[in-house]
């Protein structure tokens, strides 16, 4: 067994414990189906499998790649692609081989690329809010209609309320939520389906109009969503060691910089001292007496892009690595 002090530096850590305490968290509100965890935060089949044997089987995906990864996995039981693409002759392979594949739809457009590409089966996406992708909800009963007429299974809807994921505000946050979710329903009801899909962690407990969640940063948490107040820990964290001192005490750089962080939501975190600035190799620490040599913890503020940088995750208890989980579904 392995001592992260033996690890190179800069590495990523998942601790084993709070890892743990979030899945059985998150479980005990969204069981099985009820939840659909987005591979995107994660980037890692090894991961999915373990929440595959928690019992959630059916996984939400931000890529063809990540699809295809999946797939070959042996975790194609029921995958979504939660984006629309203009070419799916890709996904059209993955269900000719046996995967159940979905694909987010939301315009005359993509859904004939659903078709000509040979997938079989489609959500409508539908705009709650956010402005991104999605048609808007009058529309999704037509859209349902064509790709019906197409010979495509129209399995409901989905539609993604980001903007509305890291309201400190639960109250103020779940009256949004709920406007949102009624233009989802006003959608559904003219699709059809089964399924109503929706959510993320900021929202798992207070969207009461989905059928399952796409959930996925849960597992390792983030300083950013850690401002929420969810019931789930953070996880995650990047080993650094420092390698240079200011000579006057002013500072010290550790070894992990802008290229092992997500940092559109702005500087890691360190328990000790601060963070004064990231470049492309190092983090400047301040208000701290560190010497060369030292070991610190860097706390991501985005945990999905941050993993999408490393090749690999180290799962510690405590001090020993206990298991190295592949990023193995990272780029495009």
């Amino acid at each position: 067994m392995q001592n992260i002090s033996e690890l190179p530096t800069p590495a990523l850590l998942v601790d084993k414990t709070a890892f743990e305490a979030n899945l059985k968290t998150m479980a005990g509100v969204r069981p099985g189906l009820a939840l659909r965890p987005h591979i995107k935060a994660f980037k890692s089949t090894a991961v999915a499998q373990v929440l595959a044997d928690a019992g959630h089987t059916a996984f939400c995906c931000a890529t063809i790649k990540e699809m295809e990864g999946m797939a070959a996995a042996g975790l194609g039981n029921d995958l979504l692609l939660a984006n629309e693409v203009l070419d799916a002759s890709r996904l059209g392979a993955l269900a000719e081989a046996g995967a159940r594949v979905t694909l987010a739809v939301d315009s005359d457009v993509t859904v004939a690329a659903a078709a000509d590409g040979g997938v079989k089966e489609v959500l409508i996406d539908v705009n709650v809010g956010l402005p991104r992708c999605g048609c808007v909800p009058e529309d999704a009963g037509r859209l349902a209609d064509l790709a019906r007429s197409r010979g495509l299974n129209v399995r409901g809807v989905m539609g993604y309320e980001g903007h509305l994921m890291d309201w400190t505000d639960r109250t103020k946050q779940a009256e949004q939520v709920a406007l949102s979710m009624d233009k989802l329903i006003m959608a559904h009801e003219a699709v059809g389906g089964d399924v109503v899909s929706a959510g993320g962690t900021g929202t798992f407990d207070i969207n009461h109009a989905a059928t399952e969640i796409q959930a996925g940063s849960y597992l390792f948490m983030d300083t950013h969503y850690a401002k929420v107040g969810l019931p789930f820990v953070e996880a995650l964290s990047v080993l650094s060691t420092v390698v240079s001192v200011d000579a006057n005490g002013g500072w010290a750089v550790g070894d992990a910089g802008l290229k092992c962080f997500g940092m559109d939501h702005g500087n890691p975190s360190v328990d000790q001292g601060g963070v004064f600035f990231c470049s492309d190799e190092h983090t400047t620490l301040v208000e701290h007496d560190w010497a060369v040599g030292d070991r610190l913890r860097l706390r991501p503020a985005h945990v999905d892009p941050t993993i999408a940088k490393h090749e690999v995750m180290h799962v510690c208890d405590g001090d020993e690595v206990v298991a190295t989980w592949p990023v193995d579904l990272r780029h495009w």
